[in-house]
């Protein structure tokens, strides 16, 4: 386990942009020390690396949230298109190295502005989005958030988490308690109005998710507390089971 400042050390990440990190659930600690410092293990430091990997490409905090919290994310897939992304990046700074040495070369201004063209890099980038997140739900959810900005966004994921952890204080109780079957209501009702709509179905697979392992599950127990991910999704399958 690191602490926050080791961590910020190794990846050059500063502690407030860490912190932030972990205020919208990007990428919440894993424990806490006896006086309250974040701690990261080993798989929240790989899915911190991701999350560089993304914004070096100059992927957006909504987009990287959306990517990683994506039901079909695959790790390899998007290391793939990261690795292609990178490479057409190289290409472009060698192109405008070549056209730098052999200006200075010749000494006078050459009329080419090719090596400045980066639409290949924008179009690449764009596609590998569109690939995350060519779903209606989707869809719903750009049009839902256009004139929101990232804060906003960032904030109201993390209001989206603080209903999930609820569910960690809630494990004394029978999943189907009225309380905790409210819990789940308000939940749907939550993602329905900022997201997109969730019926049954959506919300069933979402229940899945949370304990389909990786960063997600990880995230939700950081926020809830240990078997939080668990208790919510035999919550939810109990609500799309029975509830009209």
């Amino acid at each position: 386990m690191m602490t926050v400042n080791e961590v910020s050390r190794l990846t050059g990440v500063s502690i407030r942009a860490l912190h932030y990190y972990d205020q919208i659930g990007l990428l919440p600690a894993t424990g806490h020390t006896d006086s309250g410092y974040r701690l990261y293990d080993d798989t929240a430091l790989e899915h911190l690396q991701q999350i560089l990997l993304f914004r070096e490409l100059e992927f957006s905090l909504k987009d990287i949230q959306r990517i990683l919290s994506n039901s079909a994310f695959d790790r390899e897939k998007a290391l793939k298109q990261q690795i292609e992304l990178l490479k057409l990046k190289r290409q472009h700074i060698e192109d405008l190295i070549a056209l730098a040495e052999k200006t200075q070369t010749t000494g006078g201004t050459i009329m080419d502005f090719t090596a400045f063209d980066t639409q290949k890099i924008k179009d690449y980038a764009a596609q590998a989005k569109q690939q995350w997140g060519a779903t209606p739900e989707y869809k719903e959810f750009e049009q839902k958030t256009a004139l929101k900005t990232e804060k906003e966004v960032s904030a109201m994921g993390g209001q989206l988490m603080e209903i999930i952890a609820a569910f960690g204080k809630m494990q004394s109780m029978d999943p189907a308690a009225p309380a905790v079957q409210a819990q789940v209501k308000k939940l749907q009702d939550f993602i329905s109005e900022h997201y997109y709509t969730c019926s049954k179905t959506i919300l069933g697979q979402l229940g899945q998710l949370y304990t389909a392992g990786g960063a997600f599950t990880q995230n939700i127990n950081a926020a809830g507390g240990p078997g939080t991910a668990e208790f919510a999704s035999k919550a939810i399958e109990v609500y799309c089971r029975t509830a009209k």
